[in-house]
């Protein structure tokens, strides 16, 4: 193992370094290099090129579970031990950063909805529930804030906009494309946080117009809206904090591409049985 880490990085830092760093001598290792290849090293060797494949492909977001899962999907025979340990010994890692909420305080606004959901997120089927959320991403020429809506049922983003401020706006236009998508019965669960956008009289009102119930988190209680906060911090671990977007256009993009083709189209979910929202929804005749 260590002789195979020694061979995988000898351009980096140079094989008298590393076979100091790891404890074993630089003529053991030339020993080993010129042994004739055993078929597990081999075995070992082209299960990494697949594994790294899927690591980029799927935009580094997956851990050893999704990636075992998704080589087993294209048909490549292996255990999902062998594939966490070359991961680990290869160093090859999702992408993470330490998830952290700033809690604004708003005051003077409407009162709250009641909290329907009262943290069961999961839904009998599609248009049942949809949770919604806002967060802001920073670009060299300001933010840009983005706001959604997940159906419960598989997780698909119905909804969603972006603009340069955090108005009504863009909270309104996001319900209204998932409205417009979706064609919800009356009676739907649409669940958020207490922020103003939400409580406003024009938001509630296009509830009402569609007789949809309005339901709200705690004030300030993040885990009462999980889902969506799960779903901002994929976004953000997956890509907003691996990002210098320059403008805002550039996020847009971003932030399009990850939503529509990625996230609701590739992107394996372990609720779903490591399928992805749009691909639950055909196997459950929902598109």
């Amino acid at each position: 193992m260590k002789y195979e880490f020694i061979r995988a990085h000898r351009g980096e830092a140079g094989v008298r370094l590393l076979c100091r760093m790891l404890s074993v001598s630089t003529g053991g290792y030339y020993a080993w290099c010129e042994r004739e290849e055993s078929p597990r090293s081999m075995q070992d060797r082209e299960l990494l090129t697949q594994i790294r494949q899927v690591h980029q492909q799927r935009r580094q977001a997956y851990g050893a579970l999704k990636t075992w899962r998704e080589l087993k999907d294209r048909g490549i025979a292996c255990g999902k031990h062998r594939v966490a340990r070359l991961r680990r010994t290869h160093g090859i890692e999702a992408r993470r950063k330490r998830r952290f909420r700033v809690i604004v305080e708003h005051h003077h606004t409407a009162p709250a909805a009641p909290n329907l959901l009262q943290r069961k997120f999961h839904a009998p089927a599609a248009d049942r529930a949809w949770v919604g959320d806002m967060t802001f991403i920073r670009t060299r020429t300001g933010f840009l804030h983005l706001a959604v809506l997940l159906d419960l049922y598989s997780r698909r983003v119905v909804g969603w906009s972006m603009s340069e401020k955090p108005n009504i706006a863009v909270a309104l236009n996001a319900l209204r494309m998932a409205l417009a998508l979706r064609h919800p019965d009356s009676g739907l669960v649409h669940h958020t946080d207490q922020g103003p956008q939400y409580s406003a009289r024009e938001y509630r009102d296009v509830l009402r117009q569609h007789k949809l119930s309005a339901s709200m988190s705690g004030k300030g209680n993040a885990y009462d809206n999980a889902v969506a906060e799960s779903f901002f911090s994929n976004l953000k671990n997956e890509l907003v904090h691996h990002c210098d977007f320059m403008n805002r256009d550039e996020a847009r993009s971003a932030i399009f591409d990850y939503i529509e083709v990625f996230y609701n189209r590739q992107r394996i979910h372990q609720t779903l049985g490591y399928v992805s929202p749009v691909q639950f929804e055909q196997a459950n005749g929902v598109c």
